[in-house]
């Protein structure tokens, strides 16, 4: 599906923060303005990461976060932290675009693979990356140690 027309995708700029965390809680990790322009603050100018915008008639209808992934055992590749489009505006192709211009950075960067991680609950989400032409590689859990 072609998005609608006047969609840009960009990098988000520090203006774009009520949009950003607006569409982090919409995704289920609630955000405010304030901490939304912090959190982008510390990967703006990063080599490694870029938190890209759809935008749509002057406003964020989504966002995605690329960050290069490093790993001694593997050859260099990207994992997309998280990809979010405005519930309003769903299936529309603004992921896809989204995901095509994440896809041309790793690419620029000389990246052989990209990598999500979706939670089990998200089954719109992996039909979603499965039409992407992502296969499920591994199931895992995750561990967490607050410091």
């Amino acid at each position: 599906m072609r998005p609608p027309p006047g969609v840009v995708i960009r990098p988000a700029r520090g203006a774009d923060r009520a949009d950003l965390a607006r569409l982090a809680t919409q995704l289920g990790y609630p955000m405010s303005e304030e901490e939304a322009g912090e959190r982008l603050s510390r990967i703006a100018d990063h080599p490694d990461h870029a938190l890209l915008v759809a935008e749509q008639d002057g406003r964020v209808a989504g966002w995605l976060q690329v960050s290069r992934v490093r790993v001694f055992e593997s050859e260099d590749g990207v994992e997309i932290g998280g990809l979010v489009v405005d519930e309003a505006l769903r299936s529309r192709g603004i992921g896809a675009r989204l995901l095509a211009e994440a896809e041309r950075w790793a690419r620029e960067r000389g990246c052989v693979r990209m990598r999500v991680r979706s939670n089990v609950v998200r089954e719109r989400a992996h039909a979603f990356y499965r039409s992407a032409g992502f296969s499920e590689v591994k199931t895992q859990r995750v561990f967490e140690k607050a410091l």
